[in-house]
């Protein structure tokens, strides 16, 4: 069971500025987290092996393979701009910020 004066404690630690209403409202809300926690703990867990993470998860990825989905040219045919086989852009930079 976690009292006022911790939670007045945390709340300092925390730099919160709580109103007497948060910290009654914080100290039940937080001495209910704790009692769930003993209760966790009073379970039997000798048989159960440690785990990162409550279902299996195998992550789908495609292999990364170099592969060329549209022609360069066909994307500069319809660019505004270009120069020399690149996009022109406007200049954002002067030359003397550089």
């Amino acid at each position: 069971m976690i009292d006022q004066e911790q939670v007045k404690k945390v709340a300092l630690l925390a730099r919160l500025d709580l109103t007497p209403t948060e910290e009654a409202q914080f100290t039940e809300q937080l001495s209910s987290i704790l009692d769930y926690f003993e209760q966790l703990g009073e379970l039997d867990t000798d048989q159960v092996l440690p785990t990162t993470r409550a279902i299996e998860l195998s992550n789908v990825m495609r292999s990364d393979e170099l592969r060329v989905d549209v022609d360069p040219s066909k994307l500069l045919a319809i660019a505004p701009e270009t120069e020399d086989g690149y996009f022109r852009v406007p200049q954002i930079l002067s030359s003397d910020e550089a």
